[in-house]
């Protein structure tokens, strides 16, 4: 039993070992999130007696996911979860006589509204074979992660994942871990997280190292502007805007109405002063700045040197929006017009930026793919890099994915199942990477993850804003990029 077995500062916890892995799933980092606790800080977890069962994964926060047209996108979001109000846990895989490893903590993606630890493309299993503690973790989401109520903390998600590195630094240890050498990753909306913890003064010294995939600082809202969504909902719900409203709304009706503000046309403006709206309608729901999280604008504290200690791993797909608008055909069918009226509703500037990136000489459709693609991913991930004043790295994963008849391409999301070595969870008819994709890509790509959590090495020149190199995770080559056009379009 000895290697199951682990103590928590809660307790201890059983996990299970099979092939020289252990893992241990579901154990709580703080208090669940419900009755009192709801729309609270996270409240530290309630020491148990005996042994904890973490050999399942437990509830995640509550989600309806939908099926997606041509691709299963399942492994990258993961089926229904367990329902529950113990949901703000972490799992952990590690080999079974680990000692001092260095560590690797994950935060999922989904738009702050869905997905989980538990997304069968981020099991650990492949990192803990390779030396590495992995742990990833869940955080609250949506409306009781990131709607700044008032008269409820704001940021509630990522103070979640603050709480969440804090018991990584306490606990990972009796897992094998080294608390000194912790290396935060994660995609999408978790990497924008991460973008906005490296520059959080809470979050200072919880970690060593940022993986930012395919996220960056520039998806933050103003509380004000933020607050438009928060009387919006209220509406929706017939509630007052207050906490008190809120807290007597069940998940069911909540999701109702984060689905009806989703639409493309919900009726709300979330653009700031400038006339951007950040996220280009992906989601409504991010991190605000302007509290004791986030005081300022990511970008602005990174020239100020925040998170300068920090060394920075970032980069994005080389076609980002192909997973929005490829399988949904919006890349193959949308009129001129209907291209502008959407990028207007974001950009103040759309017509410019669609000719910018080609329209006229280019269908509508990719030049709406090829310009959402920097303004919503590439080009801020730059930017970010630009600014960060601690050491530097810049990727970008150009292999393309044969799947929709071979037009999915180099899309969102695609990068993650070589770098956790899951490719079996991605492969088949209706699989993300195809039929066959690279097995010997994942091997150097997952390696290179884990050599940066180990030490800090990657085998190419850091990049600054002269030198701009950026390496070419499919093709394994570094080139000096030039700067997109896209500069030319954001604030």
């Amino acid at each position: 039993m000895g290697h199951h077995v682990r103590k928590t500062g809660a307790g201890w916890v059983q996990g299970f070992c099979g092939d020289g892995i252990c893992t241990f799933l579901g154990i709580p980092y703080a208090a669940p999130p419900a009755g009192p606790n709801r729309f609270r800080e996270p409240r530290p977890a309630e020491p148990w007696q005996g042994v904890r069962d973490a050999t399942r994964p437990g509830p995640s926060s509550w989600q309806e996911l939908k099926p997606f047209p041509e691709i299963d996108v399942v492994p990258l979001v993961g089926e229904q979860y367990e329902r529950g109000d113990d949901y703000l846990t972490v799992n952990v895989w590690t080999a079974e006589a680990a000692a001092k490893r260095p560590v690797l903590v994950f935060i999922h993606g989904g738009g702050f509204i869905v997905g989980s630890k538990d997304a069968p493309i981020n099991d650990g299993s492949a990192f803990a074979r390779s030396g590495v503690v992995c742990v990833s973790i869940n955080y609250r989401l949506a409306i009781d992660g990131f709607l700044p109520i008032p008269g409820v903390p704001t940021n509630l998600g990522l103070r979640d994942m603050i709480a969440a590195l804090k018991w990584v630094k306490a606990n990972v240890e009796a897992f094998g871990g080294d608390p000194d050498n912790v290396t935060v990753f994660g995609e999408s909306a978790g990497a924008m997280a991460i973008a906005n913890l490296v520059t959080s003064p809470l979050a200072e010294g919880l970690f060593r190292r940022a993986i930012v995939q395919s996220g960056h600082g520039a998806m933050v809202r103003e509380i004000g502007v933020a607050q438009r969504l928060v009387r919006k909902l209220a509406k929706l719900l017939k509630v007052a805007p207050t906490a008190e409203g809120f807290r007597g709304v069940a998940p069911e009706r909540a999701w109702q109405a984060i689905q009806k503000v989703a639409k493309p046309f919900p009726g709300i403006d979330l653009r700031d002063e400038q006339g951007f709206e950040p996220v280009y309608g992906i989601s409504r729901f991010i991190p605000v700045f302007g509290d004791d999280v986030l005081p300022e604008k990511p970008i602005d504290a990174l020239r100020k040197g925040a998170g300068k200690d920090v060394e920075l791993l970032i980069g994005s797909n080389a076609e980002e929006m192909n997973l929005y608008f490829v399988p949904t055909k919006v890349r193959a069918k949308i009129p001129g017009f209907l291209a502008k009226w959407l990028l207007g509703k974001s950009h103040p500037r759309a017509k410019e930026a669609l000719k910018t990136y080609g329209l006229g000489s280019k269908k509508a459709g990719q030049a709406l793919t090829d310009a959402m693609s920097d303004l919503v991913f590439r080009w801020p991930a730059r930017r970010f890099a630009e600014e960060h004043q601690g050491r530097t790295h810049v990727y970008e994963f150009d292999w393309r994915s044969p799947a929709c008849g071979g037009e999915l391409g180099a899309c969102h999301g695609m990068e993650l199942p070589f770098v956790f070595k899951t490719l079996d969870r991605a492969t088949g008819p209706t699989g993300l990477a195809g039929e066959d994709p690279p097995q010997a890509m994942a091997d150097r790509i997952h390696q290179l993850w884990v050599d940066f959590a180990t030490d800090g090495t990657l085998p190419w020149p850091e990049f600054d804003r002269e030198q701009r190199h950026v390496h070419l995770l499919g093709s394994d080559e570094t080139i000096q990029e030039q700067v997109m056009p896209a500069a030319s379009l954001t604030p």
